[in-house]
């Protein structure tokens, strides 16, 4: 993966239909996903040299996903906000440019409102994982 600009991983949620589309959430300036998976430890007495032994494929995977920024559309906004109020699993696409797209089910973990007298109101809000993603990378 090539040098990227940080402004083109964009965040979208899914409109639920079937083919579902995804709408970018909103002009996001700050964005990380972070993947990551518990190892299963299977070290015996037996094990070479005492080194820990891990079990390939058996421990937890989840994803973290976090953004801070403005909404740019009300519809944007009020996705956002119904699915939080309502505890909605949504399905969402992580767009990793230069790498390809992470595509399943969140639930929005953390929604938060700021904003500054001389400013625009600006959002941050955190997405857990809720169950399998789906990588596709991008076509070269």
């Amino acid at each position: 993966m090539s040098v990227q600009r940080g402004k083109d991983l964009l965040l979208k949620i899914g409109d639920g239909g079937a083919p579902e589309s995804f709408s970018a959430v909103g002009g996001l300036r700050a964005k990380t996903l972070s993947l990551n998976a518990q190892s299963v430890d299977v070290t015996h007495a037996e094990s070479v040299g005492g080194w820990r032994e891990l079990l390939a494929g058996a421990g937890v995977r989840q994803a973290s996903v976090s953004g801070a920024g403005v909404f740019l559309s009300d519809g944007a906004a009020e996705s956002v906000r119904t699915a939080f109020f309502a505890g909605d699993i949504e399905n969402w696409q992580i767009v990793i440019p230069g790498f390809g797209d992470m595509t399943g089910p969140f639930l929005i973990a953390n929604l938060d409102y700021a904003g500054d007298h001389d400013g625009e109101a600006a959002m941050s809000l955190a997405l857990e994982s809720a169950g399998e993603l789906v990588f596709t990378p991008e076509a070269p």
